[in-house]
Order: structure tokens, then C-alpha cells, then sequence
């Protein structure tokens, strides 16, 4: 799989896709396996767009249970390849060159909506600039790479669904919540995933 490969399963071109295929590559390059089941193991520390190439090029997947999300905003990716302890942790470290003070006032525009085509001709050149730059770069210049020792994950477990005593819907049962003496789902429950 190619760059050109995760743009269409991510849906467009951008820095956060580029970043993630670099992140990805190297975790293969380092780790020598694509994960076909379980074996490979990736830990990702943001939702941002670069999971996506993490999915696609690793194979670590929701479903399959070997990519697991840790909501701290950081753009970190640590891999893990089962059975051993030591995984590889892959940290951005790379800064886009800083924008001049025109360019910062459109990116300024762009955030707060202003999608006119002067306004998104300047972005689209940026977001090109800065992928290109990414997929240029050497690995030194866009990542701080160690080899850590981490607690195995467990293997993806697969739970009996139950049905929600109050809206009818099958819920995971580790995922229900006892209220009243009957079975809820988080939503009915009130209680904040």
C-alpha cells in the first residue's frame, strides 16, 4: 500500500494523513510485520486524521481489537508485537515552518468558516506544502523513536449482547448498567460514556 492508497480510504489529502503514513511505515519498517489478526498492536494517543494510515497500512483496527485509542491529544503511536514486551513509540516531534502573518490571518478565516474560494486557495496551497514537506522529510527530522518496555494488552474479548430494558437495543454486556434492578444501556442509564 501507497500514500495515494490511504488518501482514498481517508477520503482526501492532508498533513494529518501524511504524517500517519509516515508513522505507519516506519512502525512496519521497525517492527517487520503487518498485523493480519492480533500480533501487531497499535496505541494511538489522538483521534486525528493520521489513524486512518495507521488502520489502512498497519492493519490495526477497532474491530479486530489491536488499535486502542488513548484520548491525550498527543500525535504519539506506540506499536507493540505480540508476544513480545518492547514496542516501538513514535512521537512527532516535526514543526511545520511558521506562517507569515498574511497566511496566519487566512488560516484565522479558515477556522472560523470562511470557506471562499480566496480563502481556500491559500489553505490548499499550505496543506499541499506541508504534505509534501512530511513526505520528504527524513525520519529524524519528524519523529523522536524509542524502544520501551509496555504491559501486553489483552487479546479483544467478545461479550454476549443483552437487550436494553429500556429502548430494546442489544448492548455489550460489560457495557450495561444496573439501575433499579433491570439492565441499561450508557444512554438510558444517564451515565457518560
Amino acid at each position: 500500500m501507497n500514500f495515494q492508497d490511504v488518501i482514498k480510504f481517508h477520503g482526501h489529502a492532508c498533513p494529518g494523513v501524511a504524517i500517519g503514513y509516515r508513522v505507519a511505515v516506519l512502525a512496519l519498517k521497525e517492527l517487520g510485520l503487518r498485523a493480519k489478526d492480533e500480533e501487531l498492536v497499535a496505541i494511538v494517543e489522538n483521534n486525528s486524521c493520521a489513524v486512518d494510515a495507521v488502520q489502512l497500512i498497519c492493519g490495526c483496527t477497532f474491530g479486530k481489537g489491536n488499535l486502542i485509542f488513548k484520548d491525550y491529544g498527543k500525535h504519539v503511536y506506540t506499536f507493540i508485537k505480540r508476544p513480545e514486551p518492547e514496542a516501538v513509540r513514535i512521537a512527532v516531534s516535526w514543526e511545520p515552518p511558521a506562517e507569515d502573518p498574511e497566511t496566519a490571518a487566512i488560516w484565522k478565516r479558515y477556522a472560523a468558516g470562511d470557506r471562499t474560494p480566496e480563502v481556500t486557495a491559500v489553505v490548499q496551497d499550505r496543506k499541499a506544502r506541508k504534505m509534501k514537506a512530511i513526505l520528504e522529510a527524513s525520519e529524524a527530522e519528524l519523529f523522536e523513536v524509542r524502544r520501551i518496555m509496555v504491559a501486553m494488552p489483552e487479546t479483544a474479548k467478545i461479550y454476549p449482547s443483552i437487550n436494553c430494558a429500556k429502548c430494546g437495543e442489544n448492548v455489550m454486556e460489560p457495557k450495561t448498567r444496573k439501575v433499579g434492578g433491570q439492565f441499561l444501556c450508557i444512554p438510558c442509564s444517564g451515565e457518560e460514556a
